[in-house]
């Protein structure tokens, strides 16, 4: 399973948020993307969390910096409206995009177009999921808009407009380290036919293992058990790979 860093940029800063709102600093991007590659992450997630809610432009130059500082897959997420925003943000050193607010809102076809010209494997679709009862709902603009658009449904129509990978975040879950949702990673998962991107919820790496153990995403999105030092992208690793082997011996 990839580790993966996520970073909630509100420019110039790297922030964790609670629920998506309570922001705090938490240091700048390029160097703390350059303290979790060290460690040995898979990838990271530069997500500007901002961006679409400000209704600003992209600022490719700090994202740019930010990519000159380690070697793994860079996904770059926030503000994206346009094939030249994605263009753009491939020549800096962008590998990925991540793709949530103007598809959801505005314009789904924007997958469409992203998957043709750039390939499946380029194109991240972020859910920001909200539990009500029964069911979950997709918000937008860092956890604040509704859009009444049903989770599962909007999964299963963004993997059939050629999305390669699926982002999971739940608002309700979201910085108060408790826990992941589960029940919701497990569900995407089962009508996934692309990667999927657990995030949302980790204050421990119990956390971690229980959640993988259970919904079997094929990465997990970390941020506050980096940003507040409680372990590095090792030991994630190390039990990971310790836990997940265990069971798959149990299985044969």
């Amino acid at each position: 399973m990839r580790v993966i860093a996520k970073l909630d940029v509100k420019p110039p800063h790297v922030v964790k948020p609670v629920h998506f709102e309570g922001l705090r600093k938490m240091g700048r991007p390029d160097e703390l993307a350059r303290k979790y590659y060290a460690q040995g992450v898979d990838e990271i997630f530069y997500m500007d969390i901002v961006a679409s809610l400000y209704q600003r432009g992209i600022l490719f130059e700090q994202i740019e910096a930010t990519a000159q500082e380690f070697f793994v897959p860079f996904a770059v997420g926030g503000g994206i409206r346009t094939i030249d925003d994605m263009t753009r943000l491939f020549h800096i050193g962008a590998d990925k995009v991540v793709i949530n607010t103007h598809a959801l809102q505005h314009d789904a076809s924007l997958i469409d177009r992203a998957a043709r010209l750039f390939g499946a494997q380029s194109v991240v679709v972020s859910v920001e999921a909200k539990r009500w009862q029964g069911y979950w709902e997709c918000y937008s603009d860092c956890g604040r808009e509704r859009s009444g658009r049903d989770v599962l449904e909007w999964v299963q129509e963004a993997q059939e407009r050629g999305a390669g990978e699926l982002l999971i975040q739940s608002v309700d879950q979201d910085g108060r380290q408790a826990g992941f949702d589960i029940d919701l990673i497990g569900e995407v998962k089962q009508r996934a036919q692309v990667p999927v991107v657990a995030a949302s919820g980790a204050g421990s790496v119990e956390h971690i293992v229980e959640m993988a153990k259970a919904a079997r995403p094929d990465a997990v999105a970390v941020a506050s058990l980096l940003h507040y030092d409680l372990c590095d992208v090792a030991a994630i690793k190390t039990r990971l790979a310790a836990e997940l082997n265990q069971d798959a011996g149990q299985v044969a």
